[in-house]
């Protein structure tokens, strides 16, 4: 879109966090954790740390696709997402990044064990990985 697209003629690069956000979230909602659910259980997970690498530019009128899939959770409190940006025209990934999540009470903001629902959810998603 051409508000994405900065003075470097380029993607501005606080829109690919936002895909990443969106990706996620569609990621946690097709496991049946959206912010209704979220809200019903009195809790979240919230970003704790992030970390971007930003590989190659995106330009006006490129098409992109962003993943996301869940490389590791204590299945307590703690769980990481993994990310990747890809330009579809030639398969080159522009961004891959990571981001922990920490399992908070929305109504206290406080850190809280991860309910069943997390954990029946987000666990059986986890996709090992090598560091």
């Amino acid at each position: 879109m051409p508000e994405d697209i900065d003075g470097l003629k380029h993607t501005n690069n606080t829109v690919y966090v936002k895909w990443c956000e969106q990706v996620a979230w569609s990621h946690s909602v097709s496991l049946g954790l959206d912010l209704e659910r979220y809200q019903a259980l009195d809790r979240a997970m919230a970003i704790t740390h992030s970390e971007y690498d930003y590989l190659q530019a995106s330009r006006e009128g490129d098409e992109v696709v962003a993943g996301t899939w869940i490389v590791s959770s204590d299945h307590k409190l703690t769980m990481t997402r993994r990310f990747q940006v890809i330009r579809l025209d030639d398969g080159v990934t522009l961004l891959r990044a990571a981001m922990r999540f920490a399992c908070i009470e929305l109504s206290s903001g406080k850190p809280r064990r991860m309910p069943r629902e997390f954990l029946e959810g987000y666990g059986p998603a986890v996709i090992a990985h090598d560091s």
